[in-house]
């Protein structure tokens, strides 16, 4: 089951990757979500068999490469943990699989789309599947490369290919001390496979290694350059700049990037990894305040943002923060379970927000939205399930996960100091600028006047910002013609839009035992770690009342200040960016890491290589090589060649010239 469940991804994409052009777009389309349906089912089957049945499987494939005291195979590590990610992963791909009939629909590429879309998938269950670190870093890698295949599929519009290399260049950065983290892994333990190295490391607790010049905990030093590969793939504060970016990809590709796949793979690896990160409580503290600051600026910045899709991403980087909050007191369990939610109710938003974009005829500003509530009554519907999802809305999936994160951060104050004093307050106070944000996009979309006729399109089909959605998106208005009135998405969009909402408004309330309740460990058994001193799991259900009201009370705040600003006084935003301009640049432009990072490495980098291109290469080293000797070479033997004429009277004249000249030396020497 587990093989047909890996490779089932894996044979979409070669089917439709090698024999696209031969089965066509339909066939393409056919086979990979049919195939990705099946490995979605066998993975809930898988779920219920080991969560709440069997334990820990190895299904060895092949050994893979030995070399002296290295051993890697390529084997199945079948837990709780994997069959939790194989159910997000297979789920959440095969409805985008779905989804995707229709909203590329009139795309011509539409084979390569969907063979892209299925090794994507392939790639993370590569990473979850994982038995070592360098099979974990083959499906790292893998899922790296799709993601740059998948927002650069429109590889025509330079924004696209511009956002395909920044995600590829930052992740790079990440996976650098990924990389050094698992050579030291093998260093200490003498071995990648993770079946020998958990039981090893509460021996090497007091062990130091010496690294830049200074001496670190080992097991610190680990989990640090394992965490830097998990800031990149998990868009972390410091390592973020690439995920908003990443929306010039079509609208499903930023639902699975978002949802099941490439950002989660961080807070995979460090959940996985337990065991090790459970003896460096420094390098949790790290991951803690990395976590709490990465949901408060995301936050923050979600507050501004006019790009529907955009708001969403960065909904996403602050969530992500909340799942390393987590796993940074302690909480695995609770960091999972909000990663599981997350999946249905961000896939259904992102989804919502293509059927928005769909809709409006491929315009994604929200200031030229408005009113669509009643056009498109379906699509509302299912970003109001998901608004109240991902803002704890009680009894909805985002409600027990998001606020299990927040208690546990408090429940973790009295060990884990200021670290978690300031998760917590910058949770909450996340909690409240989620719940603005998220309802300010519903009123701006689907309330209100609209916005919209007459400026989404003019009457060659360009958008506000001149470009041409008909070349970018590769068809004209999904065959709507000029009819630029919003409507409704057909069917094959709207299916996954109704498992998903069925998602994000049960799957808290249904697995919220099995997860964080009193009897979890009987779920997970043993596929999280946590130490003998660890009871954060306990504690937080003995938080103060005042504790567990906190996050709704300002997800209430939040909701009553977005409908006062965008439906009672919608005059009140303008003002108040009037009033404070430099606040709203401020956010408007992302808190200007960009701009940080161009002046501090991209202007650098570019200044250097210039440098070194100009003086280095083309004075110096062309100057002295062909331009320099070589030149001379060749007009010296230019000119040699000259006196190859050919003709004996010419060879006998040089001849006595040079028998005259050896006679006058003689004749000069011997005086």
């Amino acid at each position: 089951m587990y093989h047909l469940i890996v490779f089932l991804p894996l044979i979409g994409f070669l089917i439709a990757g090698l024999l696209g052009r031969l089965i066509g777009p339909r066939g393409s389309e056919i086979v990979t979500t049919s195939l990705l349906m099946v490995s979605a089912a066998l993975s809930w089957v898988a779920f219920f068999q080991v969560g709440f049945g069997s334990g820990t499987t190895r299904i060895q494939i092949a050994t893979w490469l030995a070399s002296a005291d290295l051993r890697v195979d390529w084997a199945f590590r079948i837990d709780t943990l994997t069959v939790v990610m194989l159910v997000v992963v297979n789920t959440v791909s095969s409805l985008v699989h779905l989804y995707s009939i229709g909203y590329m629909s009139e795309d011509p590429h539409r084979p390569r789309f969907f063979a892209y879309l299925s090794l994507f998938t392939f790639a993370m269950l590569m990473l979850v599947t994982a038995d070592n670190l360098v099979q974990m870093f083959f499906g790292w890698e893998g899922v790296g490369l799709a993601s740059y295949l998948l927002i650069g599929f429109w590889y025509q519009k330079p924004s696209a290919n511009a956002a395909a290399m920044k995600a590829f260049i930052v992740n790079r950065v990440g996976d650098f001390g990924f990389a050094l983290g698992i050579f030291l892994v093998f260093v200490l333990f003498g071995t990648v496979a993770f079946d020998g190295i958990f039981p090893k490391a509460g021996e090497l607790v007091t062990q130091t290694f010496r690294f830049v010049g200074y001496e670190w905990n080992a097991l610190t030093l680990t989990c640090l350059l394992l965490f830097m590969g998990a800031m990149g793939k998990s868009a972390q504060f410091l390592l973020h700049t690439w995920l908003p970016d990443a929306m010039e990809g079509p609208t499903p590709v930023s639902a699975l990037i978002h949802a099941a796949t490439m950002v989660t793979a961080g807070v995979f690896m460090v959940a996985r990894l337990s065991p090790i990160f459970e003896y460096a409580p420094v390098a949790l503290t790290v991951v803690v305040v990395i976590g709490a600051t990465t949901a408060f600026f995301a936050a923050t910045v979600g507050l501004v943002q006019n790009d529907i899709k955009r708001v969403i991403a960065y909904s996403t980087c602050s969530q992500l923060g909340y799942m390393f909050v987590a796993m940074g007191v302690g909480a695995y369990s609770a960091g999972i379970f909000h990663l599981f939610t997350h999946a249905f109710f961000k896939a259904l938003l992102f989804l919502g927000a293509g059927s928005v974009i769909h809709a409006m005829h491929h315009e994604q500003d929200m200031r030229k939205m408005g009113g669509l509530r009643k056009y498109i009554p379906l699509t509302a519907a299912a970003m109001t399930i998901g608004n109240l999802a991902l803002t704890g809305f009680p009894f909805f999936a985002g409600y027990f996960s998001k606020d299990a994160i927040i208690e546990s951060a408090y429940a973790s104050v009295a060990h884990g100091g200021f670290a978690s004093s300031y998760a917590y307050v910058l949770l909450v106070v996340a909690a409240c600028f989620t719940s603005f944000y998220s309802w300010r996009l519903y009123f701006m979309t689907f309330e209100g006047q609209p916005r919209w006729a007459g400026q989404g399109h003019d009457a060659h089909g360009h958008d506000a910002h001149g470009h041409d959605d008909h070349a970018a998106h590769g068809h004209d208005d999904h065959g709507h013609g000029h009819d630029h009135t919003p409507h409704e998405s057909p069917w094959v969009m709207m299916i996954p839009l109704a498992v998903l909402a069925l998602g994000a408004v049960a799957a808290g309330f249904v697995f919220k035992e099995a997860f964080i309740g009193h009897d979890y460990e009987h779920f997970w058994k043993a596929a999280l770690f946590t130490g003998k001193d660890n009871h954060i799991l306990h504690a937080m259900h003995e938080v103060p009342g005042w504790v567990v009201w906190s996050p709704f009370v300002a997800m209430v705040l939040g909701f009553l200040v977005a409908l006062y600003m965008y439906v009672l006084r919608p005059d009140v935003p303008g003002k108040l960016a009037a009033a404070n301009p430099a606040l709203y640049q401020f956010l408007l432009n992302k808190w200007y890491f960009d701009e940080i990072y161009d002046f501090l490495f991209v202007k650098p980098a570019m200044w250097l290589g210039k440098f070194l291109w100009k003086k280095g290469d083309g004075f110096v080293i062309d100057g002295m090589g062909p331009d320099g000797i070589s030149a001379r070479v060749v007009d010296v033997t230019n000119r040699v060649v000259r006196l190859q004429t050919g003709f004996v009277y010419h060879y006998a004249f040089a001849m006595l010239i040079g028998v005259a000249g050896l006679v006058t030396w003689y004749l000069l020497a011997r005086g």
